[in-house]
Order: structure tokens, then C-alpha cells, then sequence
């Protein structure tokens, strides 16, 4: 009997979407992740004679940039919505220490990398750059804030340490921003594609309106969206059973909204969607109801990160790594191993926290869905050489990133709030809890 190819990707997308219910408890407190597991699963699926069609991301371009990019996108509201800590420039001087130093640092000395290592033209070595620089906001749980009121970031006071975990806070923030700001790179290296090397060809359009006017649209887009949402959502209140019945859902059209209002007038949807949730939660910080907005926006997070990990993990036996060099794989070592950390280190010194948590925002850069999209979105704007072998790379540099960051997020994050913790109970707690 002949197996239908759609009756088996359904099949798929039940287990794996069964998956996001049942796997956290599995993998609680474990050196493992829920992206670790879907890539497997993805593997072991596109292996099997069962005539799936093979996920390329070069034959079905459009597909995968718009997939990576509705998984950022739900990635973003849910990252907005469950921070605690109201914008100021003292309480998120770590975000903007990685905005501003780590990551201009990460995207120059990766297309270094690609240009002077891996030999790549200009136009992709700068590709290059952009699409790995941005710390992926869809695979990051393990090391983000957690929901909506259960940290005590909401307890502490502007710029101050205390018991709040720095480490996720700066990594969720971090995520929230920086791929919005990782944009106009990809602008740039599209620019360099499409009208030359030469920078009379493009600069000034690139500074005005990739860099300078899309950023203050995405910004007052995200503002004036939030505050429209939490008028709505806030201040008329759910009677009716059906109208109860739905409640959560407003995450969700408001994250479309804010990103497709933006993106419609020329700015970064990616911008708008986290500021809008910022507003929104900031509206109301304690109202019960920013769980339930965060509970839905984050189950569609977890539904696209499941599809998409999936579809990675069949790219990867279906010849996704095929045009690789030995030179590659060095590269995407050096780019998940030593080019953050060390650029992480360099953005957060002269920061006022402990070592340990500088070690471990610094080297939790993750790589992920957010790199896939801006690869799929550059390349479906303009013609790079060695397409292929980029997005091989670019693959290796996230697979790498999944396992390595997968195993040791749980165990690092739960000792250095251990570690915190205990040196915040007395000066010879640390020692005994050691």
C-alpha cells in the first residue's frame, strides 16, 4: 500500500505538536532542549523511504523566510510580555551594552571571518555577518525570563542588583531587540549584492532609510500599537462566555497587527511587535490577564519553533551540509564558541555584576530561526555567490548552537543563580552550598 506524503506529514505534525505539551516535563531540569528534540525527530523522519519531499531552504525560499520569519514574530510578543522590568537606561545597561558593543562586534568579525577564513565575496561574507549576529528569541527559553510576575525583577529597584537574574533578563531583552537592529546589516550586505562595493552607490540610502527611518517607525509603530492594544484589552472587560472563550487571542492579533501595520509603511515589524508588548505589559504590569495574553502568544511561539526544527532537522539528512568545507565547520566553531563569548566579554566589561553572570550572558548567544529568516529574506532580495555553501554554513553555525547551548543552559543558568543566591545570603553561604 502506497504511503500518501500528506497523511505522513500530518502525522508528524501531530507527534511533534503532542510534543510541546508533553517534552517539558520530560526534559525538566535536563542538559537537554525541546529544539534538540525536534531536529531529531525532523532527522529520523525525512530519513524514512516514505517520499517526503526534501525541506531545502534554496528550493522553497519563500517558504522558509516566511515560516522563520511568523516564528520570530510570535517569539518577540511573548519575549515582550513577560519582562518584568521596566525600560530605563540604568535597569537594561545590559542590553544595551550587547546592542552596542557585542553586537557590531559579532557581525564584523564574522564577515571577517567568512571574508579572510572561508573565502567568501564580500557581499556574503557580510551576509554572513548580519544573519548570525542576532541571539535567537524562538530557541532561547531555557535562558529567558520567566512568565508574566514569577521572577522578582518586578521587586527591584531601577539599575540596582539584587536577587533578580541578570542573565536572563539580559539574554531575553537582548533577543527582544537585537533582531531588529541586526536588520539594517542585512540591508547592507544586499545593498553591497545588488548596487556594488562602492559606497556612493548606497551609503546614504542605507543610513536614511535601512538604518535611521525604519528604526523610528518600528519604534513608534510598537508604541502606538500598544497602547491601542492595552486600551482594548484592559479596559473592556470580558463577559459573555464567548468572549471569555477567546480570551489571549488579542497576543495574537495584536502581534500581526503591529508587525503588518509597520511593515506596510516601510518600518521593522520585528521592532514593533516587541515595543508593543513592552507597552502593553508596561499599561498594566500586575493585571492577572498578561499571563493569559503570554500563555497564548507563547503556545504559537512553541508551535513555530516546532515546525520549523522539524523541517531543519530533515534539511540536515536531506544534503542541507553537503557543500561544507573543513574550513566551514572551523568557521562555525569559532563563531558559536569564541566570536560571542569573547565579543559578549568585551560588551559587558566595566558592567556592575558578577563574573559569573557576565560569563553566562556572554556566552549564550544563541543562534537560531532569527539567522534562517534574514538568510531567507537576503536571499530571496538579491543574487549571493556560493548561496549553497552559505546556507550550509549558516546551518552548521545553528545546529552547533542547538546542541552546545541545549546541553549546558539548564545546568549554567541553575548555578549561577545558585551561586548569586548564595553569595547574597551571607558572606560564607557560597562557600558551605559549594
Amino acid at each position: 500500500m502506497a504511503v500518501e506524503p500528506y497523511v505522513v506529514a500530518v502525522t508528524v505534525l501531530g507527534l511533534a505538536l503532542l510534543g510541546v505539551a508533553v517534552m517539558p516535563r520530560v526534559v525538566s531540569e535536563r542538559p537537554v532542549s525541546l529544539p534538540m528534540f525536534y531536529v531529531v525527530l525532523g532527522a529520523v523522519v525525512f530519513s524514512l523511504p516514505v517520499g517526503l519531499p526534501a525541506p531545502d531552504p534554496l528550493a522553497y525560499g519563500t517558504v522558509a523566510e516566511k515560516l522563520t520569519e511568523l516564528g520570530v514574530v510570535l517569539a518577540l510578543m511573548s519575549a515582550g510580555l513577560k519582562l518584568d522590568r521596566a525600560p530605563t537606561l540604568r535597569g537594561w545597561a545590559s542590553t544595551w551594552r550587547l546592542l552596542a558593543v557585542t553586537m557590531p562586534l559579532s557581525i564584523a568579525a564574522a564577515a571577517l571571518l567568512g571574508w579572510g577564513v572561508a573565502g567568501f565575496a564580500i557581499p556574503t561574507a557580510a551576509l554572513l555577518g548580519a544573519v548570525v549576529a542576532p541571539t535567537d528569541p524562538v530557541l532561547a527559553s531555557e535562558v529567558q525570563v520567566e512568565p508574566p510576575g514569577e521572577s522578582d525583577e518586578a521587586e527591584m529597584a531601577e539599575g540596582q542588583p539584587g536577587k533578580a537574574d541578570e542573565v536572563r533578563f539580559a539574554l531575553t531583552s537582548e533577543a527582544g531587540l537585537n533582531d531588529s537592529f541586526a536588520f539594517p546589516f542585512t540591508y547592507l550586505a544586499i545593498a553591497l549584492a545588488t548596487k556594488g562595493l562602492a559606497p556612493e552607490n548606497w551609503f546614504g540610502d542605507w543610513l536614511a532609510v535601512d538604518v535611521a527611518y525604519r528604526i523610528v517607525v518600528g519604534l513608534l509603530g510598537g508604541v502606538v500599537v500598544g497602547y491601542l492594544l492595552a486600551t482594548l484589552v484592559f479596559r473592556v472587560t470580558a463577559e459573555t462566555r464567548l468572549a471569555q472563550s477567546v480570551e489571549g487571542l488579542e497576543a495574537l492579533g495584536g502581534t500581526l497587527l503591529a508587525y503588518g501595520v509597520t511593515e506596510l509603511v516601510g518600518g521593522y515589524g520585528f521592532l514593533a511587535v516587541f515595543v508593543a508588548a513592552l507597552v502593553l505589559r508596561g499599561v498594566e504590569r500586575r493585571h492577572d490577564y498578561n499571563d493569559t495574553l503570554h500563555s497564548v502568544a507563547e503556545k504559537g511561539e512553541q508551535a513555530m519553533m516546532t515546525v520549523v526544527m522539524v523541517l531543519f532537522g530533515g534539511a540536515l539528512v536531506t544534503g542541507l551540509l553537503d557543500p561544507l568545507t573543513l574550513v566551514d565547520v572551523a568557521v562555525a566553531l569559532v563563531v558559536v564558541l569564541l566570536l560571542r563569548p569573547l565579543a559578549g566579554v568585551v560588551g559587558l566589561l566595566g558592567f556592575s555584576r558578577d563574573w559569573r553572570e557576565r560569563a553566562a550572558i556572554a556566552f549564550f548567544g544563541i543562534r537560531g530561526i532569527g539567522s534562517f529568516y534574514y538568510l531567507a529574506y537576503a536571499m530571496e532580495s538579491a543574487a549571493f555567490p556560493e548561496e549553497s555553501r552559505l546556507w550550509a554554513l549558516v546551518g552548521c553555525i545553528v545546529l552547533v548552537s542547538v546542541v552546545v547551548h541545549g546541553v549546558t543552559a539548564t545546568p549554567a543558568v541553575d548555578w549561577v543563580s545558585d551561586r548569586i543566591a548564595a553569595r547574597n545570603r551571607g558572606p560564607h553561604a557560597e562557600e558551605e552550598h559549594a
